[in-house]
């Protein structure tokens, strides 16, 4: 709204021809007018701090979601690791048979095969 200008404030109402408006109707619009410009100025500065604050968290968000896809791609890789290290020693144990539904892999006891793993671990 342009400085000097009512035609937008319900509450002007145009004086009528040949009548002064009084100091006190003076007074009031100039009150009027700088309470509405401090709120004014107090929305645009609230709005300008929520917008600041709406930036701040979509950067830790973009930090946080980057930080994520790099643990999805390591663990991706691990579990891509383990199964070939998995996959290469199947052939390598015996009596891979269960001996009950439980149990997928019997323990043996072989000095062999617990080299063969340990050579596998980190």
């Amino acid at each position: 709204m342009a400085q000097g200008s009512d035609s937008n404030d319900p509450s002007y109402k145009s004086p009528s021809p040949g009548s002064r408006p009084s100091s006190s109707d003076d007074a009031k619009k100039v009150m009027r007018r700088e309470k509405n410009r401090i709120a004014a100025q107090k929305s645009r500065m609230r709005q300008t701090q929520k917008a600041d604050s709406l930036h701040l968290e979509s950067e830790n968000l973009e930090k946080e979601n980057a930080a994520l896809r790099k643990e999805v791609k390591q663990l991706t890789e691990e579990a891509k690791y383990l199964s070939s290290v998995l996959s290469s020693h199947e052939p390598l144990c015996t009596g891979l048979t269960p001996q009950t539904p439980d149990l997928l892999y019997p323990p043996h006891h072989s000095s062999y095969h617990h080299q063969h793993i340990a050579h596998y671990q980190h």
